[in-house]
C-alpha cells in the first residue's frame, strides 16, 4: 500500500487502518495457544492432502502462479519452518519463504514426510508468553503473536489451494479443512488470492 511517499507491505493487517488514517477495530485475535493448535491442525491437513496428490500432477503449475503443486505443498511447511527459525533469531525474509524442495523430495508423500518433521519440531516449541518479543520480517518488525497469526493463516490459505487442486481431479480430500478449522483466521475470501 502506498499513500504519497509513505508505503507499507500491508501484510500485517493490524497496521493497515492506522496507515490509511482510519480507526478500526479488528476482530479479536486468536490466542497464541489457539494459533499453535490451529497451525498443527492445518499442517496435518496438508500432510493428508499431499499423500493423496497423484505423482503425475506434482510438476503441474497452480492457477495464476509460476509454482508447481510440489512447490506449493513444500511451501506450506517452509512457512512453519521459517517461523521456527525466526523464533531463534533468524530474520523472516522473503527468501526464507521462497525455498524450493530438494531434488529428492519429489512426490506428495515425500513432501508430507518433510512436513511431519516440521510438525514434530513445531510441537516441541513453546510460546514464551508476553507480547515483548519482536521479530524482524520483510514487512517490518512484528510481535511474535502477529508472526504466528500470519504463519497460521498463510499456511491455511495454501492448504485450501492444495485441497482445491485435489478436488479438481475429482478426489475428495481426506478430512478437508472446515469452516470451524479456519474460524478466526484473517483469510482471503477467494482460494487463489494471496
Amino acid at each position: 500500500m502506498a499513500v504519497g511517499e509513505r508505503a507499507i507491505h500491508g501484510l500485517a493487517l493490524a497496521d493497515v487502518p492506522e496507515f490509511v488514517g482510519l480507526e478500526a477495530e479488528l476482530e479479536v485475535r486468536l490466542s497464541p495457544a489457539a494459533l499453535l493448535a490451529r497451525l498443527d491442525l492445518i499442517l496435518a491437513a496438508a500432510e493428508r492432502t499431499l499423500r493423496q496428490l497423484p505423482e503425475a500432477h506434482m510438476a503441474d503449475l497452480v492457477p495464476s502462479r509460476d509454482r508447481s503443486w510440489r512447490q506449493l505443498g513444500y511451501h506450506v511447511f517452509v512457512i512453519a519452518e521459517a517461523f521456527l527459525a525466526a523464533t531463534k533469531g533468524a530474520e523472516l525474509s522473503y527468501e526464507s519463504l521462497a525455498v524450493t524442495p530438494p531434488d529428492e523430495v519429489r512426490t506428495g508423500a515425500d513432501v508430507a514426510a518433510y512436513g511431519a518433521d516440521v510438525r514434530r519440531r513445531l510441537g516441541n516449541w513453546s510460546y514464551p508468553g508476553g507480547e515483548g518479543t519482536v521479530i524482524p520480517t520483510y514487512y517490518g518488525e512484528q510481535t511474535l503473536h502477529q508472526v504466528l497469526e500470519r504463519t497460521t493463516w498463510h499456511a491455511a490459505q495454501h492448504v485450501r489451494q492444495l485441497e482445491s487442486l485435489l478436488e479438481g481431479l475429482g478426489i475428495e480430500p481426506d478430512r478437508a479443512l472446515t469452516a470451524a478449522d479456519l474460524e478466526g483466521l484473517p483469510l482471503p475470501s477467494e482460494i487463489w488470492e494471496g
